[in-house]
């Protein structure tokens, strides 16, 4: 009976009302939102003299969708890759009529008796969601915005659906998506494969594509070098699918998204140790996935039942399993809870680093925890993590960390502290700061990891969905520029009400909290993440193997994606990555 009032009280505390939802969210087809921008009138549309056209496009350009497209008519794409690369393009189909029932067919890429088969092909209807913009001031996208009429909207293009069939809208544009993932053990040579759309009452339109398989290998994901830290949320998948938390219809759900990740090279797994690390900054609230029990005599039990799941299905199913990252010591808000058995209630203590009532929550709790930890084998794989804390705070946490257990591994992503940094394992520090070349030297001998971040506050680089899509990817290769070991940021699937239609948020630009669709679905933002990360193993790569002259050149290309490169080149993001990606090629 105790165990069953402490389920519902903690379920209560979790505030998960799936029977308020009235009806599922979309997962298969759905309707977009209206465009409330102007766009071409139907005298320009039916001004055009084919009905139909289809062309490829360029994936850096978003669509609008009801325009007409400025593009220069192509039915041959060519690409180039490497063998295990993921390589991308766009095709953009307009029509003046409509198409019923269209549909996507991708052929086997061919070189003679050589093949890469239509499983490795895919295709996307590209979908429209909304967007807002950037602040007032043009500076970034932080802060309040809880009347979406003072912000100004439209429709972009963004997501790549997995609905196969659909009607495409007379004087409407649909742009198309091309992902060719080229297996590890691809012969060398140029391959030929065919895009096809077809329809009702509509002929078969067909582009021709080809890529030209290179002689060298990209490894598994989970072997480069780079450090990929994208915070996941799982209590959003459990909204968003109406399943309950931490069921088997929940992993079942979780387990597509997740592998995403594990293929772009993550390697963090975001855990929760408190209630509202961040005081319910996002749609949906990160929860504890541990319990914290009083018991009557005044010590203390813990349950790791979901922690442990969490943990496990990450690392086994998913085979993410370099860092446990458990957040947080230091919430925005300081007020810590725990089931008291004397009351039979959750009770909440306020308190703050530093003080007794702080220290004997924690302590007791990372006591045990590192025990815990160490029977699963999971101790040096664990960091405790806090992000964006004073520096003071930070200093009276760590003295509670080390106190319960000197070997406890510390993350901080925030400002850097000469200060605290030697304690840190794992620092975090954001876009525009730098390291200090003798710090990060001996980050490096001590195997300690240093990235950099992006959040709402910088307005270029980054992923919102009106950021030019290749920023994506500058934002990663700025991390190999800049001397960082990897990227973070803090969230890939902090979904906002409705996902697939509005990207809007109460507080910051438009799709600051995710990346990753419902479905799973991916987005234009990032598949060229994706290519950014690749290009960031190719660079890793070739700095081992060239010399001279070629790998001066590496080098000062690279040496552009930063602030200061930046401001000396004229030219745009995608410029930047196309140039730096052609030459990764030619070596």
């Amino acid at each position: 009976m105790r165990n069953t009032f402490i389920l519902c009280a903690l379920l209560a505390l979790g505030s998960y009302s799936f029977a308020q939802q009235p009806e599922r969210f979309p997962l298969g087809e759905y309707q977009e939102l209206a465009d409330p921008k102007p766009h071409d009138s139907d005298e320009a549309w039916d001004q055009l003299s084919v009905p139909t056209r289809l062309s490829w496009g360029s994936t850096d350009i978003r669509y609008t969708k009801h325009d007409i497209p400025d593009v220069k008519i192509s039915d041959r794409w060519r690409g180039k890759a490497w063998r295990g690369e993921r390589v991308n393009a766009q095709a953009v189909l307009w029509t003046r009529t409509g198409i019923e029932d269209a549909s996507i067919e991708v052929s086997e890429l061919r070189r003679g008796s050589s093949v890469i088969p239509a499983s490795a092909v895919s295709a996307h209807f590209v979908r429209y969601v909304m967007t807002d913009e950037l602040n007032k001031d043009r500076k970034g996208g932080c802060g309040v915005r809880e009347n979406k009429a003072e912000w100004d909207s439209s429709l972009v293009a963004d997501v790549l659906d997995i609905v196969k069939i659909r009607d495409i809208q007379a004087r409407s544009t649909q742009p198309i998506w091309l992902r060719v993932q080229v297996p590890r053990d691809a012969e060398p040579g140029r391959y030929k494969g065919t895009l096809t759309v077809t329809g009702k009452s509509a002929d078969p339109m067909r582009l021709r594509f080809e890529v030209e398989v290179l002689q060298r290998t990209l490894p598994e994901a989970k072997d480069w070098a780079f450090h990929l830290d994208l915070w996941q949320n799982p209590y959003a998948v459990a909204r968003y699918y109406q399943v309950p938390l931490w069921s088997e219809a929940h992993f079942e759900a979780m387990r597509p998204i997740m592998r995403m990740l594990a293929d772009a090279g993550q390697r963090s797994i975001t855990a929760s140790i408190m209630h509202k690390p961040w005081a319910g900054q996002t749609q949906d609230h990160f929860d504890s996935m541990v319990t914290r029990i009083k018991k009557i005599d005044g010590t203390w039990r813990y349950d790791y039942a979901v922690f442990d799941k969490w943990v496990e299905f990450m690392m086994n199913e998913i085979g993410i399993d370099d860092i446990i990252s458990c957040y947080t010591m230091i919430p925005w808000a300081l007020t810590f809870d725990y089931y008291d058995e004397a009351t039979n209630r959750v009770q909440f203590i306020n308190t703050k680093p530093g003080e007794a009532a702080y220290a004997d929550y924690w302590g007791s709790f990372l006591k045990d925890f590192a025990r815990h930890l160490r029977q699963k084998g999971w101790f040096e794989k664990t960091s405790i993590s806090m992000d964006e804390r004073p520096m003071e705070a930070m200093r009276e946490a760590i003295k509670v960390i080390k106190q319960a257990d000197p070997e406890f591994k510390i993350s901080l992503a925030g400002n850097y502290h000469p200060e605290i940094q030697e304690d840190l394992y794992y620092l975090s520090i954001p876009y525009g700061h730098q390291f200090p070349a003798d710090v990060k030297k001996a980050r490096e001998a001590k195997g300690q990891i240093s990235t950099v971040y992006t959040c709402c506050a910088e307005a270029f680089p980054n992923t919102f969905t009106f950021s030019a899509p290749a920023e994506a990817a500058w934002t990663v290769l700025h991390a190999v520029a800049g001397g960082y070991d990897g990227y973070l940021r803090w969230a890939v699937n902090s979904w906002t009400i409705d996902p697939l239609r509005d990207s809007r948020f109460r507080t910051w630009a438009a799709g600051d909290t995710y990346s990753i669709y419902p479905g799973p679905r991916s987005s234009i933002r990032f598949e060229r993440l994706m290519e950014g990360l690749q290009d960031c193993e190719k660079i890793h790569q070739l700095r081992s193997e060239l010399k001279g002259g070629k790998l001066e050149k590496l080098n000062r290309t690279v040496a552009k994606f930063t602030p200061e490169g930046l401001a000396e080149t004229q030219q745009s993001a995608s410029e930047m990555v196309d140039e730096l990606h052609r030459l990764l090629n030619s070596f």
